[in-house]
């Protein structure tokens, strides 16, 4: 019979082995880096690591072990760039730095560009981000938001990107790749739908609920109570209400902010009818500007691979191997190129960080495209 503790002091002396020769070849590989800076070599080398791995496949006995040593071996020679960009940053060879540090970021006597109208939930986020003194208008779409900013009418936008119950709002993930603007900060706002109607309706007048998707799919389990109402999407959820007071109807309800109904001079029907009441919505604000301030606390960032088996695995690598909490991570599909996709990743730190440096350099090395969205920090309404 095998002695089990025997075979375990032999795995101990080969691993001990094992590890020697792995700081050994670490050691050339920084060698190897030094080159390379003094050479102004790229440190990734695809040609010669396919044919590294080619190589050590073939001398591996059966087909298990080959796709092990395989897999080894791209762990290694990963391991082995990362702290080969580490020199790099350590040795002061930084990359084109097209963000600027600032202590904080100018909030009065600014135009802000928001989508919806006044009442919206954007329009709160704005408020809450934003000082008293700056000038604000809202536009239809996003898309109107996005021209406004990169036409340089607007110094900031607020956009809706994310609700906890919902989910992403894809159309933004979408924009940010198709307009070069940054994201400077994030404010968290609580979403707490109520049903209005006119004054004097009362919830068995009610036919017709109107809000935008969101609003809609938020409210989803109380809207399933009434199946005798008909929904209708709108451009948002206050643009909704607005609609309802235009409108007059009295069998026509709106699911919007308790604000807007304010605003607008609606009655509250009903009210706690999100089915999550923890129900909150981050909005990003954006600007042409790439700055971040002192404070920052988040990076964004979006990237696009090549198509082939363990590429996501190893632009993450980046990340959690500079010991970098990834906080988010969301796939869109890319136009034109069937099934690729364009990966978006958040993660705590700031641009000043080495580790942040690191994994950005890392990131950028690897991927077909990458950009930083930007680095800001979180506010809390």
């Amino acid at each position: 019979m095998v002695d089990l503790q025997e075979c375990r002091r032999a795995i101990d002396e080969i691993d001990d082995e094992m590890l020697r020769l792995f700081e050994k070849r670490m050691k050339v590989c920084e060698d190897v880096a030094q080159y390379k800076i003094s050479t102004g070599n790229q440190i990734l080398d695809p040609e010669r690591e396919r044919s590294k791995i080619k190589n050590l496949r073939e001398k591996a006995h059966g087909e298990f072990n080959a796709l092990g040593a395989q897999e080894l071996f791209q762990q290694i020679m990963a391991i082995s760039r990362k702290r080969q960009y580490q020199l790099l940053n350590e040795q002061g060879v930084t990359e084109n730095k097209d963000y600027e540090m600032v202590e904080k970021l100018p909030l009065r006597n600014v135009s802000v560009v928001f989508q919806g109208v006044e009442g919206a939930y954007s329009y709160a986020a704005m408020r809450a981000y934003f000082e008293e003194d700056i000038k604000s208008y809202h536009v239809k779409t996003w898309r109107d938001a996005m021209e406004e900013l990169s036409e340089g009418r607007a110094d900031y936008g607020v956009l809706p990107i994310e609700n906890s119950t919902a989910g992403i709002v894809a159309d933004i993930y979408d924009l940010l790749t198709e307009y070069k603007l940054y994201i400077v900060g994030q404010q968290l706002i609580p979403v707490d739908h109520v049903l209005l109607g006119l004054p004097g309706t009362g919830i068995e007048d009610i036919r017709t609920v109107y809000s935008h998707p969101q609003g809609l799919a938020q409210c989803s389990k109380y809207l399933e109570g009434h199946p005798e109402w008909e929904t209708i999407k709108t451009e948002n959820t206050a643009g909704a209400a607005k609609m309802l007071r235009e409108e007059g109807n009295r069998t026509y309800g709106a699911i919007a902010s308790r604000e807007a109904g304010e605003l607008f001079g609606l009655s509250v029907l009903a009210e706690n009818i999100c089915h999550n009441d923890q129900n909150i919505t981050r909005f990003i604000i954006v600007s042409r500007r790439p700055a971040y301030e002192k404070q920052a606390d988040k990076v964004s960032v979006c990237f696009e691979l090549p198509h082939s088996s363990g590429t996501l695995y190893s632009m993450l690598s980046h990340i959690i191997y500079n010991g970098l909490n990834m906080t988010k991570i969301e796939s869109r599909p890319i136009p034109g190129k069937t099934w690729e996709y364009r990966f978006f990743v958040d993660f705590e730190g700031n641009l000043e960080d080495c580790a942040v440096k690191n994994a950005l350099r890392g990131l950028a090395a690897e991927a077909n495209r990458m950009r930083v969205l930007g680095c800001y920090a979180v506010n809390m309404k």
